[in-house]
């Protein structure tokens, strides 16, 4: 069995992990998931783009082409109902930080205020890419449905997790086993739909 070494545009190791898992189920064995921590010498990718899918192919797209490696980004987000689809491409920075997941947290449930239960949709969206150095690219979305919960629960996962419940659980998503979240999430889904591509692409390698 040939084995790739594909570089994940991320430096979230909570992410890196995910992405870890649900690659090991879909092609056990196959992929040598690496993260761009692995190059210390590369500079975060800006996130130009007004969308999932043209964040994402830009993230994989970059990183192809200065590792000389392929490589599989996502852009996701947390889309909610009652303010308009924010934050949207915005999640990972909305209180002004990248990555600082209890601030995040914070303002999104200021800003819903008192809007009651029931009145909280929201959606997680995740875009995954796939490029290939020079070459093809290829993206799949995943979209995951829920609602806001009034405060977080749960230690599990990462970002708004412990704030957005499923639709058909009773649980965050923050309070879910690994499995059962790669087997609903956003991520999951997108990455799912996106594996064939990716290993046919691959085998064109050798």
């Amino acid at each position: 069995m040939t084995i790739h070494r594909l570089v994940l545009a991320t430096r979230n190791a909570g992410k890196i992990e995910e992405f870890r898992r649900i690659l090991e189920e879909i092609a056990p064995g196959a992929i040598d998931l690496i993260g761009v921590d692995q190059f210390p010498e590369l500079g975060d990718v800006e996130e130009t783009e007004d969308s999932f899918r043209g964040n994402a192919l830009l993230k994989a797209r970059t990183i192809a082409q200065a590792t000389d490696l392929p490589a599989i980004a996502d852009d996701s987000g947390l889309c909610v109902d009652a303010m308009n689809g924010s934050p949207g491409i915005y999640s990972a920075r909305w209180a002004g930080v990248h990555g600082d997941d209890a601030a995040n947290i914070e303002k999104v449930l200021g800003q819903l205020g008192d809007i009651p239960a029931g009145k909280r949709g929201a959606r997680f969206t995740c875009v995954s890419a796939f490029a290939i150095p020079g070459g093809e690219e290829t993206t799949e979305e995943g979209i995951l449905q829920g609602e806001i919960l009034m405060s977080p629960i749960g230690s599990n996962g990462f970002g708004y997790d412990p704030i957005f419940r499923p639709v058909g659980y009773d649980l965050s998503l923050a309070q879910l086993e690994a499995h059962t979240k790669d087997a609903i999430s956003h991520r999951g889904q997108s990455l799912r739909a996106i594996a064939p591509r990716v290993a046919r692409m691959l085998d064109g390698l050798g």
